[in-house]
């Protein structure tokens, strides 16, 4: 999957996480991610086509099973990339956030792993 497929399944879940509901719109998610309405609904057309939303016309936009697995392992990467960042090694929170996004799509599994050790660790002291 493209790192841009990966974004949008991510404000997906992000936005039902933070907002506390299923069902997203596509002006929620151009919003979050900075993009134009067009650029949503094409991603969205590609990702149901794939099988990781569901849409019926013109409503709310659903994950899909395989969709909500792939969202929270990119998601579940981006914030434990932004903690190791903003609280292990000290980076303003900004920069973690972009650098943690950027990220979370190349790095390797054994490498992400690690890290997440190190940090689950880290912030039990």
């Amino acid at each position: 999957m493209k790192r841009a497929g990966e974004d949008y399944l991510e404000a997906v879940l992000r936005i039902e996480t933070e907002q506390e509901r299923e069902g997203v719109r596509i002006t929620d998610i151009a919003n979050l991610l900075s993009v134009t309405k067009p650029s949503v609904i094409s991603a969205i057309k590609t990702l149901s086509k794939d099988g990781y939303i569901s849409q019926e016309s013109y409503s709310e936009i659903y994950l899909t099973e395989k969709g909500r697995i792939k969202a929270e392992q990119v998601y579940r990467r981006h914030k434990t990339l932004k903690e190791f960042f903003f609280n292990v090694l000290g980076v303003d929170e900004e920069i973690a956030e972009k650098d943690a996004c950027k990220i979370e799509h190349d790095i390797s599994s054994d490498s992400m792993e690690k890290i997440a050790s190190f940090v689950e660790a880290y912030l039990k002291k």
